[in-house]
């Protein structure tokens, strides 16, 4: 095998870190070649890129007219599957086993930025992949977050992580189990919603936790103090300090599609979303818990700022236990196919009738695997679901006005009254976050689809749901055009007959 780049600097970081791991590295590499290059063909099939002039489905796969007068072919593509892998494309007749070999012999607009990103996706995929599976059930609630190595089912850049050595994948990301050592950056004059802890100011200082990557990269030239220890959870740069509570720290750098930081605007408006969500999330009549958020303080930049959450996990009643969505799949693998099928088919329904209600109300969720959480009880039956950062919703002040609720305390980006906006958040985030995960593929989730919506009340989101193509993200698109949110319509894989 010729390595890339990236895999050459990671097998070289660990022969001086970590000279055990090598060799589980090398062996982990073709698989994780093959899991990033089914990602990117999934976006090459089924996103609207401008260099693609025709797609050709044959009964040996796919193949691509490229505008240039080339030809890319590979296996058929399954917009809704999970866990494929694509062991090599052909290109003209030439194989191409790596994704980001292949990104840059397309010689497309943006390949060579986003050809660096698979190869790190790559690498940094294989490196998850020597990590020990955890032998028994989680502990304490955090270790839910810290059992997969993948990332996001669908992006090519499920692990890109551009900026982290292979030293410091091992020290901060969730998969490998790590406790981290937080910093606090005193800042007289900041920026605080809510009752920030006495425990986190020092005087007229108020000390706001940092994230040591943070700490090394971006804020090396500040002042900083010894924080508390705290577990990474699936979004890396949001870490349990406890049972109880949730740091979001500002991480200024590109995880998956965007560079992730806390604005002056998230850290403004996050206890009046979380005020304004509660109150809409009370006519549920307890379906949903929102992790409430506690505080939140701010420099005024965005590379300097934390959110405090309340961890989801305190809503495990007795003999429950909650769960990520991002996890259900695992989860449900101890279950037979018929038990898989109901519960999944009860969780569909239950988030389903939860988004599309709340929805209608004039709040939009971004229900990915990361953020909704679900509550299962002693038989692992869906019961009820938890909801954590709002930082990305979206909430329609028409909508609250409608159903007889106050206007939001908020200006800017949250706010839209616009349907094919809120609809897109949620069933985007929905579908391909959540339900399409668990499904598989198309055909049970399109079997997942029709049960679950069977008996909600109809309404034009519902509707829509069922007659529409269905919206995501067109995730290779963002990544090459560099342009923010993007979409690719995917057919409806729903059985349900059209009105």
């Amino acid at each position: 095998m010729c390595h890339t780049a990236a895999e050459q600097d990671v097998t070289r970081e660990l022969a001086g870190i970590r000279p055990e791991l090598t060799s589980a590295y090398l062996a982990a590499l073709p698989g994780a070649r093959a899991a990033v290059l089914a990602r990117l063909w999934r976006g090459l099939v089924h996103e609207p890129l401008p260099w693609i002039a025709t797609r050709a489905v044959g009964s040996e796969g796919v193949t691509l007219h490229l505008a240039d007068g080339r030809r890319l072919h590979g296996p058929p593509s399954d917009p809704w599957a999970t866990g494929t892998a694509v062991t090599a494309l052909q290109l003209d007749g030439i194989p191409y086993d790596h994704p980001a070999r292949l990104m840059t012999a397309l010689h497309v607009a943006g390949g060579e930025q986003f050809a660096a990103e698979l190869d790190h996706s790559v690498a940094s995929l294989a490196l998850s992949r020597t990590a020990p599976r955890p032998a028994g059930p989680p502990v304490a609630p955090w270790e839910w977050e810290q059992r997969s190595p993948d990332g996001h089912p669908y992006h090519p850049g499920c692990r890109s992580r551009p900026g982290f050595s292979a030293t410091e994948q091992l020290a901060y990301a969730p998969e490998h189990r790590p406790v981290v050592g937080l910093r606090f950056a005193p800042v007289t004059g900041a920026v605080v919603r809510g009752p920030w802890p006495s425990q986190l100011r020092d005087g007229d200082a108020t000390l706001i936790p940092v994230h040591p990557w943070q700490a090394a990269h971006v804020l090396n030239g500040r002042t900083l103090l010894p924080g508390p220890q705290a577990h990474p959870l699936l979004s890396l740069r949001t870490l349990a300090l406890d049972t109880q509570t949730h740091v979001k720290t500002a991480l200024s750098t590109q995880l998956t599609s965007a560079v992730r930081d806390l604005s002056a605007y998230s850290v403004d408006c996050a206890l009046a979303t979380c005020e304004v969500v509660e109150r809409v999330a009370y006519r549920l009549d307890g379906r949903l818990h929102i992790a409430r958020t506690l505080a939140a303080a701010g420099a005024g930049t965005p590379d300097l700022a934390a959110v405090l959450r309340q961890s989801p996990y305190v809503y495990a009643g007795t003999g429950e236990q909650v769960v990520p969505v991002a996890e259900l799949p695992r989860y449900f693998q101890a279950h037979t196919s018929r038990e898989r099928l109901a519960r999944i088919t009860e969780f569909g329904r239950l988030a389903l009738g939860v988004c599309l209600d709340l929805l209608a109300l004039g709040i939009a969720l971004e229900a990915h695997g990361q953020n909704l959480l679900a509550v299962l009880d002693a038989d692992g039956w869906p019961r009820r679901l938890v909801y954590r950062d709002l930082a990305d919703i979206r909430i329609s002040p028409a909508r609250l006005a409608r159903h007889g609720l106050p206007a939001p305390p908020l200006i800017g980006r949250l706010l839209d009254d616009d349907p094919s906006v809120l609809r897109r958040k949620v069933l985007s985030c929905l579908i391909t976050g959540a339900l399409a995960p668990l499904a598989g593929n198309a055909a049970t989730l399109g079997t997942l689809l029709e049960a679950a919506t069977r008996d909600l009340p109809p309404s034009p989101d519902l509707h829509a749901l069922r007659t529409e193509r269905l919206p995501v993200k067109a995730l290779t698109l963002m990544r090459l055009s560099q342009q923010g949110d993007q979409w690719a319509l995917l057919p409806n894989p729903t059985t349900i007959e059209r009105d």
